[in-house]
């Protein structure tokens, strides 16, 4: 059987990770048995997609980004290089939890789609960020995200509103429409959303 996705020879894929058509996977990355990546994504040189991670389609990891455990990336998803996500909120050398269950355990984090993290920002689990969001660099979230914001800052603050484009939203009365692709949206409080 043909293999339908392709990976640079210093890439190590274990036999069950499963990887979809077209995606690319550059240097000294490893994908773990379990692991899942949707097609047309690209892998950058020096990461890891951990066994119970999960990866959507065109999904862009830069390069030296761990996507540990219990992490899963929506479709479209960009990772900026070394962004660091967690899945374990009281980590202890001495008592793993896989050991040590009654002392807490490993905590998911979903990346919706389109949402964009910055490089060496940090998504603390236990938090969603929400589709088409925009993670500024150097960033730590330690709450949810909205659909559509743009954070900021340690912890991570909305600063403003960010199309799907990719365009700054700029709200008057509560609608606004993008000036590059004409979307148009609706927001109440901290909610904002596309409408048609």
């Amino acid at each position: 059987m043909k293999k339908e996705f392709w990976a640079h020879k210093t890439a190590e894929i274990q036999k069950g990770a499963k990887i979809g058509k077209g995606t690319k996977i550059w240097q000294n990355s490893q994908v773990l048995v379990g692991g899942q990546i949707g097609e047309n994504c690209v892998i950058g040189h020096n990461c890891v997609v951990y066994s119970k991670a999960k990866l959507g389609k065109g999904v862009k990891l830069e390069c030296n980004i761990d996507v540990w455990d219990l992490v899963t990336l929506e479709d479209y998803v960009f990772v900026g290089p070394s962004a660091v996500f967690t899945n374990d909120l009281n980590p202890r050398a001495k008592y793993p939890k896989k050991k040590y269950p009654q002392y807490g355990k490993w905590i998911p984090t979903l990346v919706k789609e389109g949402a964009s993290i910055g490089a060496n920002a940090t998504i603390v689990c236990g938090n969603t960020i929400g589709k088409w969001a925009l993670i500024g660099a150097g960033a730590v979230v330690t709450r949810d995200i909205n659909d559509y914001a743009i954070v900021v800052g340690v912890p991570a603050k909305i600063i403003g509103w960010i199309c799907e484009c990719g365009n700054k939203l700029k709200f008057k009365k509560e609608k606004a429409i993008c000036k590059i692709c004409k979307r148009k949206y609706q927001k109440k409080g901290n909610k904002v959303w596309q409408i048609k």
